[in-house]
């Protein structure tokens, strides 16, 4: 019965590992080039395993077809602009705009499908999205790419009375994970009608990552300095890069997608924005430092509000 929903919260799981790996490799990897890997991972796995479940067989022409433009909007642009956004403003503040996907995915289904919620459910949102805000908060420090302040000291105490205004960086962050939130509401939206249709998860995702794949290769191929600017290639960094394939646009958006299979899209997509709320006890192991206890009582709200949406 609440197998959407499980599925939904799993997928927020995998997201946030896979934003805590991306913010080990900003100032080491560009972020076109960790497109690129993770697109060619991505694919690699899901269409693998989609070939053992027989999953490429139960597609037809119109389910490739809405896929792959789902793949634009939710893997193509808003893929790069969530890397970018993790360099320019952490991983934390790039979940929190992430969750923003949830009011988008709602718009959007009503606007295409007519879907509705009820009251209750309704409340259920709004103390989600409200606990996911309460646990993050607005960053008392601010970062940019070129600031050297590692992403994970945004939960880092300032000073007493010491105040330190948004960079540009930061700002431009924000700005990219916006978009962000925008494609992956309007990804989910397209592929919404081909996932109700019995499209096994792994295989739709396989054609989404398909189509950022061959994107980014073609892409790679243009001679400019700045789209493949010089790069010492290192293992460990492409470790990091698979693995956050692995959880995020692998095994995470196949949850996501099979999420989307079975239950209502403004649902899951809020249950999936859970990804701010997970995040905070992998920030406190990697950076050491204890979210403020206003990030726990978000959670509990956000916990509060998932039970309104799934009892």
């Amino acid at each position: 019965m609440f197998l959407s929903e499980g599925l939904a919260v799993a997928a927020a799981v995998c997201i946030a590992a896979s934003g805590m790996l991306i913010a080990e490799l900003r100032g080491r990897v560009d972020v076109l080039r960790l497109v690129r890997w993770q697109m060619l991972a991505a694919f690699a796995m899901t269409g693998a395993t989609s070939l053992l479940v027989g999953g490429w067989r139960s597609l037809e022409g119109w389910q490739v077809g809405l896929l792959a433009l789902s793949g634009v909007a939710g893997i193509v642009i808003a893929t790069t602009t969530y890397f970018a956004a993790i360099y320019a403003a952490g991983p934390r503040v790039t979940a929190l705009l992430f969750s923003l996907g949830a009011p988008f995915a709602l718009l959007f289904g009503y606007l295409a499908f007519g879907e509705t919620i009820d009251l209750r459910q309704g409340l259920g949102v709004v103390l989600v999205l409200a606990g996911i805000v309460l646990a993050i908060g607005l960053p008392r420090r601010f970062g940019g790419a070129g600031s050297g302040m590692p992403a994970v000291a945004l939960d880092a105490p300032l000073p007493h009375g010491v105040a330190v205004a948004p960079s540009r960086t930061f700002l431009f962050g924000v700005a990219l994970g916006v978009v962000t939130a925008i494609g992956q509401a309007v990804g989910s939206v397209l592929a919404r009608p081909a996932m109700a249709a019995g499209v096994e998860p792994v295989t739709a995702m396989a054609v989404r990552s398909g189509v950022g794949a061959a994107f980014f290769l073609m892409l790679a191929l243009v001679p400019s300095a700045t789209i493949n600017p010089p790069y010492r290639f290192r293992f460990a960094d492409l470790g990091l890069g698979i693995g956050s394939a692995f959880f995020g646009t692998g095994l995470g958006m196949s949850l996501l997608m099979a999420a989307l299979a079975r239950g209502d899209v403004g649902i899951v997509s809020t249950l999936s924005s859970l990804t701010p709320v997970v995040i905070l006890p992998m920030v406190w192991l990697r950076s050491g430092v204890a979210p403020a206890p206003a990030a726990w009582a978000g959670s509990a709200l956000a916990v509060a509000g998932t039970a309104l949406i799934s009892l």
